[in-house]
């Protein structure tokens, strides 16, 4: 298994407390139980069964359409308590009533009644534990959370269209769900009276709860989770002026799909973005590192007030270092950056030998290549080159977040430098058509920092050794000294793992890795990264439990857009 940083486990904000974890499951548990006790005739004929014959049929119909509605609020409600929002416990502490006094007058099991009621009591006795804010949503919420309900509503109303109708096919089952949604008859004959008048209202009822939540979701405010606004950007930017040259990945906290949280000095910053209830921050804090525990303080007190899980991927091993002393947080070592320094590269030498070959290749096919600082690209060519990028991309959606920019182009980023490979035939006469490209970031003064590498489907297989070497040469000319280039995941693993003498428990992570890398480029980056003699940077994940890290490995992996998920903007596909 790869390595870890330990430090002493001090409760963070993510801490669970047994009130939460209690609140939660036992509103999922018996807002499960009111759905079925809905759906299902035989579930309501318990010992208070008698207590429904001396009631009118539309009082008890109103009960079991009461039942299933708050049966399915508590459970969607139940992830809101697990974290300790207060907002969802100010709705339980009103449904929790309703939903005793509906299982009293439908006929439910006393112990169901007795468990509500005593939920209520463990709440409100433990109020003080659910103190959390909503979190900031955006309209993309209400079109996500409109398809889970509108589903829900469906197959809760199809099985309750199945259990107390007559018999009826299936397209007939389907239309009286759909129809009764809308509060319209349908076609199903039920079994009687009250069986008829139980599904009309709850079907009316989860029709009306979908439209209104969804209504409700769309017309407040929106607030978007992650946007860096110009000011924020203006004052990251003078405090990468300043100490940029700490990180390699600092100038990425530029991305404006990102939220930014300063230090109470205002010298340090930490860029972050929030998904599935992780606030995901990447890289160091930026500026002064004696202002990083003030910024860490506020970023763990931000996540603590909302009840986010708070993690950080890609940090050095000083900001690990500094994260773990002040949070308590455990670090775990991800992999590792390459960086070369320019002044030891060359090409000379057995070691070079296959860049060197490949260099010479792809030269020989009548490959050149161009090394341009960003502001001497002029407006025109870079709508050709982003026009190329997209073209060249091998996915539908565009990557990145912890190492990539998103952009390419803009005129706030005239530090920027491109590299650009043009082929022997097909080339526009403005040289707008590049066959590969290679766009770098500044890391401080004297760096540059890999942000996209792609090339044209087809195009020699050496042109981004070419690339990078031809930046490496240039880059004594442009004032850089050292060049950061991609990310390979888990390298020291593989490393170790192929060495002689390794144990069976590396070899065994290692043939684990190389399995993977049939989908993942984790093999593959750290053999093309090796080929350049780079220094390795290990880079670390901070999180706080190990509970956590399935949580935060989603997250980081919707942050990134490997998998789906709505975007505020669209991202840049980055080094990896």
């Amino acid at each position: 298994m790869p390595p870890r940083i330990t430090a002493p486990y001090r409760a963070t904000v993510s801490e669970r407390s047994w009130a939460r974890t209690l609140a939660g499951t036992s509103a999922f548990v018996i807002g499960v139980l009111d759905i079925v006790r809905a759906v299902h005739p035989a579930f309501a004929r318990t010992r208070l069964a008698g207590i429904t014959d001396v009631l009118p049929g539309g009082a008890v119909a109103i009960a079991g359409a009461a039942s299933l509605i708050v049966g399915v609020l508590l459970v969607m409600l139940a992830h809101g308590l697990r974290r300790g929002k207060a907002r969802a416990w100010r709705l339980i502490m009103v449904l929790l009533p309703v939903s005793a006094v509906a299982g009293v007058l439908h006929g439910g099991h006393p112990l169901t009644v007795a468990l509500t009621l005593g939920l209520f009591v463990v709440l409100l006795a433990a109020r003080s534990e659910f103190r959390a804010l909503s979190d900031p949503r955006t309209r993309w919420r209400a079109l996500w959370v409109f398809l889970a309900m509108a589903t829900v509503a469906v197959a809760v109303g199809y099985l309750m269209v199945s259990a107390y109708a007559v018999a009826a096919p299936p397209a007939d089952r389907l239309a009286q769900v759909l129809l009764g949604l809308a509060g319209l008859p349908g076609p199903v004959t039920f079994i009687g009276p009250r069986a008829d008048d139980l599904v009309t209202y709850s079907l009316a009822g989860l029709g009306a709860l979908t439209a209104v939540t969804t209504l409700y979701l769309v017309l407040r405010p929106e607030r978007p989770i992650a946007a860096l606004t110009p000011d924020e950007e203006r004052a990251v930017r003078c405090l990468l002026d300043r100490e940029g040259a700490r990180d390699s990945l600092g100038y990425f906290a530029l991305r404006r799909d990102k939220s930014v949280i300063f230090s109470p000095t205002g010298k340090a910053a930490i860029a972050y973005r929030v998904v599935g209830g992780v606030m995901l921050a990447s890289g160091d804090p930026i500026g002064d590192v004696e202002a990083w525990p003030g910024a860490i303080r506020e970023f763990t007190a931000k996540a603590g007030r909302h009840a986010w899980v708070p993690a950080v991927i890609g940090c050095s091993e000083e900001g690990g270092t500094i994260w773990s002393r002040e949070t308590g947080l455990r670090a775990l070592e991800m992999g590792d950056e390459a960086v070369v320094e320019v002044a030891g590269f060359h090409l000379e030498g057995r070691a070079m030998r296959n860049v060197r070959q490949m260099v010479h290749r792809t030269e020989r096919a009548g490959y050149t290549c161009e090394v341009r600082w960003a502001a001497d690209i002029g407006a025109p060519e870079w709508e050709h080159l982003r026009h190329a990028a997209r073209a060249w991309r091998g996915t539908a959606r565009e990557r990145g977040f912890s190492m990539a920019l998103g952009r390419m182009g803009d005129p706030a980023d005239s530090g920027c430098v491109l590299a650009t490979a043009r082929g022997p035939d097909g080339e526009a006469e403005d040289g707008s058509r590049p066959a590969a490209m290679l766009h770098f970031v500044p890391w401080g003064a004297h760096g540059l920092s890999l942000d996209l590498m792609r090339r044209e489907r087809g195009g020699a297989p050496g042109l981004n050794e070419l690339l990078i070497v031809k930046v490496l040469q240039a880059a004594p000319a442009l004032g850089v000294s050292a060049v950061s280039l991609n990310f390979a995941i888990f390298r020291s693993a593989l490393a170790r793992g192929e060495r002689l003498g390794a144990g069976p428990i590396r070899r065994a992570w290692r043939a684990v890795l190389i399995f993977l890398s049939r989908w993942l480029q984790i093999e593959s980056l750290y053999r093309f990264n090796s080929k350049f003699q780079p220094r390795w940077e290990p880079r670390f994940l901070i999180y706080p439990a190990t509970r956590d890290l399935p949580r935060i490995g989603l997250a980081a992996l919707r942050a990134e857009a490997f998998i789906g998920g709505p975007r505020l903007r669209p991202g840049g596909r980055g080094r990896r």
